[in-house]
């Protein structure tokens, strides 16, 4: 069964970057599933500092959709797959459906996350999954945002319960909180 980890942090906290070091460190052929749509050149900028951070015998996969299908195929020729990001796959999924009842959106959501965790956990390797906190901020001024936001963290909690390390990082300081985490369930 595939290892799950999930690392989150806020906007430029270094938590990428602690990604990308965390799959150095622990795999030897590595794939990277990248999930942005370049849309304009501040996003072009963005995608180009990390497609130069990464190095050049790592594979890169492009899955702005459908992300469990491009898990499955680095699953089978790598020992690690490095998703970045969780909150951006999110983004693409509700700008590329209909949105005009929010529970069935989620509802849909969950089911593709079920799919790429399934696949995750259907892997040899590990996947490092990537994403945003971005609820501990102001509430958005538009229901759309709202739904945004609210998913995003639903999406968190999901990938999280799975995962066997959960890191936060902050300030490019990366805390493991799924060992410090309180067990209430029990």
């Amino acid at each position: 069964m595939g290892k799950i980890v999930l690392v989150t942090g806020g906007a430029r906290s270094g938590k990428s970057r602690f990604a990308e070091s965390y799959a150095a460190r622990y795999g030897s052929n590595i794939a990277y599933i990248a999930t942005a749509e370049i849309h304009d050149e501040e996003m072009a900028f963005r995608v180009s500092l990390h497609q130069k951070r990464r190095p050049a015998d790592w594979q890169t996969f492009e899955a702005p959709f459908d992300a469990h299908g491009m898990l499955a195929l680095a699953g089978r020729e790598h020992d690690m797959v490095l998703f970045d990001c969780l909150t951006l796959y999110v983004s693409n999924f509700l700008c590329a459906v209909d949105n005009a009842d929010m529970e069935k959106t989620g509802l849909a959501l969950k089911k593709q996350i079920g799919l790429l965790l399934r696949q995750a956990q259907k892997n040899e390797g590990t996947t490092v999954f990537v994403t945003n906190e971005v609820g501990a901020g102001i509430v958005p001024e538009n229901k759309l945002a709202r739904a945004y936001r609210d998913l995003a963290g639903l999406v968190n909690q999901w990938v999280a319960y799975d995962a066997e390390e959960v890191y936060l990082v902050t300030c490019g300081l990366p805390v493991d909180v799924k060992k410090l985490a309180e067990n209430w369930e029990e």
